[in-house]
């Protein structure tokens, strides 16, 4: 089946073809050979292909395209949330430190700026859909390309309203300058969200007809989101009744994903890999010339670890509803081949993103780029203590996900002359418990860390290519159900239902085979954070979902977790909002634009 082909086609006009022609004809302007709004789409194809370019917009901030670019490490990472900070050798790119976070700050300008050109996409590909002049193969396929565009708009729009709140709309293709835009109310913004997705659900199919294409379930799933955050802004302005009515309609649009039949929670072993344990470690026993063999064992080390149903979901070619992972809602699609071939941009860059740097600090026990140190990671972010140990302690700890197989915190030395070569190094000497040097604990402690099975392989297939391990060459999830469950708990959980809200954590906690399910008593909103956190780690869009909570939710959260002391220092903002960038506000000069609460 064919995958979304990526890369943008780039439309040149060329003038070889002139065979015969006098001047007069040389310096006549001749329009056909350039794109303009009047002629650039001719056929359904190139309309396709201004909506391809949304998939290729999003994806950018799924893949982190861009090396070590913060903005891609604040949204897509959660840098300077509860969950993820930054380690000693980045703190250059520390994003919780409020004395240096203001309006001005060029990552707020670039994730608001990145959103209105996937709007601008979006409407372009609407208009090239409008034009009576363009002939379609059938008219289902003519609705489905409007529905992917409206469904883009409505994305940026809700992730405009959680990260910045009321927004101006901009509904139609803008081909001239403006500078009177009007922001609408945090609540109309998410309306309009709304509306859009819920217009568009009859058009769009049960099941991906090409994968990472758009299918209902990723309209139901973010509708979910919407309700709950339209239920938050009424229950703040004190209009309770409507805001359990918007709780209402998030937990209806759960259901039709949920039990719709469509999708449901791997429970099961699956996929390529699905009768293989994980290999992470070498055969320390050396060969006849005293080397490392390169082939991995479980035996000569005495350490096994055991595969699993939640390892298989982030083993590669095992992520899309077509071979048979049915709680893939929305897949970002990503193609080793293109990536050698056109598409240099077809890969996940989390390795080397988010992976531990065990080398910089046991240069004499744990060294190297291969896959039982995690690969090539330079450690742009780090996870906190909450993310790496407190979520994961006491009752909690029994748990699928929080196995070796998965959040792996057994690393044997593979220095030769270590004493733990090839034995397990314990994390008192990785973190250099008992040194007197704070800055010799920081770096440890922040380059030092467990490593999930979803920034890292036992086997990069890149490696035959003269690949270093750097990146990951599978797809990447938008939406996986079990996030969609969670959202259903926590709209449960808002109405009052705190059993029902239970039960739906329970769905996700016994598919992770957890010794401890947890019951109503327990239900609160730490527990669901906590909960999406175990379930989420590194594919949630922490930011958005601490923002959304509105109060001082996220300000509370980065205070208490926070690895470095800066958000807990009197330059910390009470903000449930980032900041309108200064450049909007300023070259709007027909019409005032309001600074966000916190900001001024």
């Amino acid at each position: 089946m064919n995958r979304i082909t990526f890369t943008l086609l780039i439309l040149l006009a060329s003038a070889c073809c002139l065979v015969s022609c006098n001047d007069k004809e040389l310096l006549t302007e001749n329009p056909k050979y350039f794109y303009t709004l009047d002629n650039v789409f001719s056929t359904s194809a190139q309309v396709d292909l201004a909506v391809v370019s949304c998939y290729s917009k999003v994806r950018k901030y799924y893949t982190l395209e861009n090396d070590g670019k913060r903005y891609l490490l604040v949204w897509r990472g959660g840098n300077g949330t509860d969950m993820f900070d930054v380690s000693t050798i980045r703190r250059s790119l520390q994003f919780n430190d409020y004395g240096n976070l203001t309006p001005d700050t060029g990552d707020y300008k670039t994730i608001y700026a990145d959103w209105y050109k996937l709007i601008a996409s979006a409407n372009l590909a609407l208009y090239g859909a409008s034009l009576e002049e363009i002939s379609w193969d059938s008219e289902e396929n003519r609705l489905y390309t409007i529905a992917q565009a409206r469904f883009f708009r409505a994305y940026a729009y809700r992730n405009l309203g959680e990260e910045f709140g009321g927004v101006p709309l901009v509904t139609e293709l803008t081909t001239t300058p403006r500078y009177d835009f009007v922001r609408e109310s945090r609540l109309d913004t998410y309306q309009y969200a709304i509306d859009e997705l819920e217009a568009i659900l009859p058009d769009l199919p049960l099941t991906p007809p090409e994968r990472g294409r758009i299918v209902r379930g990723a309209a139901q799933h973010n509708l979910v989101q919407l309700y709950i955050d339209k239920g938050v802004v009424l229950e703040a302005e004190g209009r309770t009744q409507e805001a359990q009515a918007a709780y209402s309609r998030a937990i209806e649009y759960g259901n039709e994903v949920i039990d719709g039949g469509v999708f449901h929670l791997m429970t099961e072993r699956f996929g390529t890999r699905a009768k293989e344990d994980p290999k992470y470690y070498y055969d320390y026993t050396p060969d006849e010339n005293g080397n490392l063999r390169e082939d991995r064992t479980y035996a000569s080390a005495g350490v096994r670890i055991n595969g699993n149903v939640f390892w298989d979901l982030f083993q590669i070619g095992n992520q899309d509803y077509a071979d048979g992972n049915y709680e893939a809602i929305w897949t970002i699609e990503i193609d080793y081949q293109a990536n050698l071939d056109k598409d240099g941009a077809s890969r996940l860059n989390f390795s080397r993103s988010f992976g531990p740097c065990f080398r910089d600090i046991l240069p004499n026990d744990l060294i190297g780029l291969t896959p039982d140190v995690g690969g090539r990671a330079v450690t742009w972010i780090m996870p906190t203590a909450y993310t790496r140990d407190e979520i994961w302690s006491g009752v909690w700890s029994s748990d699928m996900r929080n196995s070796e197989a998965c959040y792996r915190r057994t690393f044997l030395g593979n220095v030769p002359t270590s004493k733990y070569y090839g034995k397990v190094i314990p994390w008192s000497l990785m973190y250099r418990q008992g040194n007197s040097n704070r800055d010799a604990v920081d770096a440890a402690y922040t380059q030092c860390f467990p490593i999930s099975c979803k920034i890292h392989l036992d086997s990069y297939i890149d490696d035959a290519t003269g690949g270093n391990r750097t990146y990951i060459f599978r797809d990447d999830y938008a939406i996986r159900l079990s996030e969609t469950i969670l959202l259903r708990a926590e709209a449960k959980w808002r109405s009052g239902d705190l059993q029902g809200a239970a039960n739906d954590i329970n769905l996700i906690r016994r598919r992770a085979k957890c010794s401890y399910l947890v019951s109503s008593s327990d239900v609160g909103l730490e527990l669901i954070l906590d909960e999406r956190a175990r379930e989420l780690m590194y594919e949630e869009i922490r930011w958005n979902t601490l923002l959304r909570m509105g109060g001082t939710v996220a300000v509370d959260r980065i205070r208490e977790y926070a690895y470095w002391d800066a958000p807990r220092s009197a330059s910390m903002k009470n903000f449930n909002l980032w900041p309108i960038p200064q450049t909007v506000i300023d070259t709007n000069k027909d019409a005032k634009i309001e600074q966000n609460d916190g900001w001024n």
